[in-house]
C-alpha cells in the first residue's frame, strides 16, 4: 500500500460503515415494537393469571405482597386492572408513553411489595423497567397508533397554530415529540 491509496481506503472504509449504518436505522421501529410487545405480554400474561385465580391472588395480597399506603384487596384490583390495560395500549403504542411510564410504578411498586426478591426475578424486573424507561423517554415510535393521533390532538388543541400558519409562534411546525 503506498501513501496514496491510504486516504482513498480510508474514505471507502468510512462510506461502508456509514452505509451500514444507515441500514441499521431501519431496525429502531421494528426494535421498538419488540421492546412494547415483550414487556406488555409480560404484564397482561400477569394479569391474566391473576383473574384466573382470584381468590389466590387476594390471599397473595394479603399475605405476601406488602404494598405500601393501600388496602390489600384495592391493591389487588388496581394491580390486576393496570396489568390488563396498560399493557395493550404500550403494544398498540396508544399513549405509550403513559402506558410505560405506568407499567414503570407498577413494576417499583412491585419489587418494593415483595420481601424477599430472588436474583432471577430481579433481574427480569430491571431488564422489564429498563425496556419500559426506554418507551417513556424516546416513545413508542412510528409503528404504534401515537404517531398518527398525537399530531392529530396537537391540531385540535392548538388550533391552526399547530398547522404552521400565519400568526403562528415559532417553531410550531416541529417534528412529533409524542411518539
Amino acid at each position: 500500500m503506498t501513501l496514496t491509496t491510504a486516504p482513498a481506503l480510508r474514505a471507502r472504509l468510512w462510506k461502508l460503515g456509514e452505509r451500514c449504518l444507515k441500514a441499521l436505522d431501519w431496525l429502531h421501529p421494528l426494535a421498538q415494537l419488540a421492546a412494547r410487545i415483550y414487556v406488555g405480554s409480560v404484564f397482561f400474561r400477569s394479569g391474566l393469571t391473576k383473574i384466573h385465580d382470584w381468590g389466590t391472588t387476594l390471599a397473595l395480597f394479603q399475605d405476601e405482597y406488602m404494598v405500601p399506603l393501600l388496602n390489600s384487596s384495592v391493591a389487588a384490583y388496581l394491580a390486576t386492572g393496570a396489568e390488563l390495560m396498560f399493557p395493550v395500549l404500550l403494544v398498540a403504542g396508544l399513549f405509550g408513553r403513559f402506558a410505560a411510564a405506568a407499567l414503570s410504578v407498577l413494576n417499583i411498586v412491585a419489587l418494593i411489595s415483595l420481601m424477599d426478591v430472588p436474583d432471577a426475578a430481579l433481574m427480569g424486573h430491571v431488564f422489564w423497567g429498563s425496556l419500559l424507561g426506554f418507551i417513556v423517554l424516546w416513545g413508542p415510535g412510528v409503528l404504534s397508533v401515537d404517531r398518527w393521533l398525537i399530531p392529530r390532538l396537537r391540531s385540535w388543541a392548538l388550533g391552526p397554530a399547530a398547522d404552521g400558519q400565519p400568526g403562528s409562534r415559532p417553531g410550531a411546525r416541529r417534528l412529533n415529540r409524542w411518539a
